[in-house]
């Protein structure tokens, strides 16, 4: 089974380079989103708000794990092929490289064909802060930090628990990031009831946010951008955010390409002071986000070099 999973694992991630996640298909993210908001209605105002967002999250870890494993011994007990075809459609959905790119891309498009309000509106689909208020420069960043961010989220830290625990772990770890996503917020409705949510995310991605950063180093590296850069940045600024892991591949990204992220933000009307991210060694630029997306990738094609020798290993060992 570790090389049949292994094999889900390549085809689930060639299937995301090549199609991503089109609209309107049906998606497990959609899904969960669906499962946590029913969860929510049910423990939100029936018990004390740490432990309703404590149960959330144990119904989502059972759910998440169990129906998938379920569903892959039965495809396994009708025909490896079956297992095959499940466990890469479940891998595919789990990765999100193509689709962070696309989304990426397109406020890059409409920056330079249609101007600010449109790449102000294209950025607001991908981020949760006050768009209106950011400036060109201000778009490019928060569309460079959010392929930073997500090229651990959304990429490498699924590819390592399915590297661990097959197309499962891939499941298990999606469920973990969208209740974070979704409840694990500090104002005032989430204060207490998603902390469970966030600590669990935080635990979830300790490790593959640092492993996603080193890759990116070498990207770097392989990619012809600053990698001596990108690894003084990382340990200066690796812990300049609110979470312990959000600026480990933003403070890559700042030194590899040479530019500040982070900073001061809008949301909800209400500036939130942050920490600059980088040396400002050059003007950030639209062309970033190119930049970026061959970060993203060449960090992605690492992941899964490195997740298939290391599965391949443990099959021949």
């Amino acid at each position: 089974m570790i090389l049949y999973s292994t094999l889900c694992l390549v085809l689930g991630f060639c299937l995301d380079m090549l199609i991503g996640d089109p609209h309107g298909w049906p998606h497990l993210v959609i899904l969960y989103g669906k499962l946590i908001s029913l969860f929510e209605k049910a423990t939100y105002d029936r018990f004390n708000k740490k432990l309703g967002g404590l149960l959330l999250v144990l119904y989502m870890l059972i759910i998440s794990a169990g129906v998938p494993l379920l569903v892959l011994w039965l495809c396994w007990k009708v025909h490896p092929a079956v297992y095959v075809i499940a466990g890469t459609i479940l891998v595919w959905q789990c990765l999100a490289a193509r689709s962070l790119k696309d989304e990426s891309e397109n406020v890059y498009y409409e920056l330079e064909v249609s101007g600010l309000e449109a790449g102000r509106h294209a950025v607001s689909m991908i981020v949760g802060r006050d768009t209106e208020v950011l400036d060109e420069a201000g778009v490019v960043r928060a569309a460079v930090e959010t392929v930073a961010e997500n090229t651990s989220d959304g990429e490498i830290a699924p590819m390592f628990y399915i590297a661990l625990f097959g197309p499962v772990g891939g499941c298990l770890y999606k469920a973990v990031n969208t209740m974070d996503s979704m409840v694990g917020y500090k104002n005032r409705r989430y204060a207490d009831f998603g902390t469970a949510a966030a600590r669990t995310d935080d635990v979830f991605n300790f490790i593959p946010a640092r492993l996603a950063a080193l890759l990116m180093i070498l990207a770097a590296k392989l990619g012809g951008f600053d990698s001596d850069g990108a690894w003084r940045i990382f340990r200066r600024d690796r812990y300049k955010h609110a979470s312990p892991n959000s600026a480990q591949t933003e403070s890559v990204m700042a030194g590899a390409l040479q530019v500040r992220l982070a900073g001061d933000a809008v949301y909800g009307g209400v500036v939130h002071r942050k920490e600059y991210i980088g040396d400002d060694i050059r003007p950030i630029e639209a062309e970033d986000i190119h930049r970026s997306h061959r970060m993203l990738m060449i960090t992605s094609l690492l992941a899964l070099g490195l997740a298939v020798v290391l599965r391949l290993l443990v099959w021949i060992l």
